[in-house]
C-alpha cells in the first residue's frame, strides 16, 4: 500500500493559519463569557444573598425599634397615670395646716363666746387659705373699677350710673373671679353700669 502524502503548499499554511487565528478569539471569548456568566451567577447569588441579610437585619432593626417605642409609650402613659393620681398631693398637702386650723376653730366655737375673737381667727385662716392658693398660682381677679372685659368677666347685670366715668365698668362683683397660672378658671360675676 502505497501511503500517498500530503503536501502542504504555503498558501494553504497560510489559510489554515488564519482559520485557526478566527477560531481562537471565538474559543476565548466563549471561554471568558461561560466565565464571565458563572461569575455573574455567583455575583447574583452573592448580591442576593447580601440583599436578604440586609432585609433581615432591616427588619430585626425595624422590630426592636417597633418594641422600644411601645415601651416608652406605656412608660409614658404609666408616669402620667402615676401624676394624674398622686399630681394633687403637693396641694393637698398645703391645705392640711389650714384644715387643722378650721378644725381648732371648730371646737372653740362653743367654748369661746368672744365674736372678735372669733373673727380673728376666721380671718387669720382665710389669709393663710389665700397664701397656700398664691404659692400654687392662684390668683384673684380684680373687678370693682376695672373696665369690664369678657375673657375675665361675666357680666349678670346692668345698672343705669349718673356718672360717665362708670359707664362700662364693673361696679359690683357678685362672685370672685380666678385665675390659675394667668389662665381663668373661674369668671368673676359683675354688675356693669351702662
Amino acid at each position: 500500500m502505497d501511503k500517498k502524502k500530503q503536501h502542504n503548499t504555503p498558501e494553504d499554511t497560510t489559510q489554515a493559519i488564519d482559520e485557526n487565528i478566527k477560531k481562537a478569539p471565538q474559543a476565548e471569548m466563549q471561554e471568558e463569557t461561560a466565565e464571565e456568566n458563572a461569575q455573574e451567577e455567583l455575583s447574583v447569588e452573592e448580591q442576593l444573598q447580601k440583599a436578604q441579610e440586609e432585609i433581615q437585619h432591616l427588619k430585626d432593626n425595624h422590630l426592636r425599634q417597633l418594641a422600644e417605642f411601645d415601651n416608652y409609650r406605656k412608660r409614658t402613659l404609666k408616669e402620667k397615670a402615676e401624676l394624674i393620681l398622686n399630681g394633687g398631693e403637693k396641694v393637698m398637702t398645703a391645705f392640711l395646716p389650714i384644715l387643722d386650723d378650721l378644725a381648732r376653730a371648730q371646737k372653740n366655737i362653743e367654748k369661746n363666746q368672744d365674736y372678735n375673737t372669733l373673727k380673728e381667727g376666721v380671718d387669720l385662716i382665710v389669709k393663710k387659705l389665700y397664701k397656700v392658693l398664691g404659692e400654687q398660682g392662684l390668683s384673684v381677679i380684680e373687678a370693682e373699677g376695672q373696665p369690664f372685659d369678657t375673657d375675665y368677666f361675666e357680666a349678670v347685670a346692668l345698672v343705669p350710673v349718673e356718672d360717665d366715668a362708670q359707664k362700662g365698668k364693673i361696679i359690683d362683683c357678685v362672685q370672685t373671679g380666678y385665675k390659675l397660672n394667668d389662665k381663668v378658671i373661674r369668671h368673676a360675676k359683675v354688675v356693669v353700669g351702662q
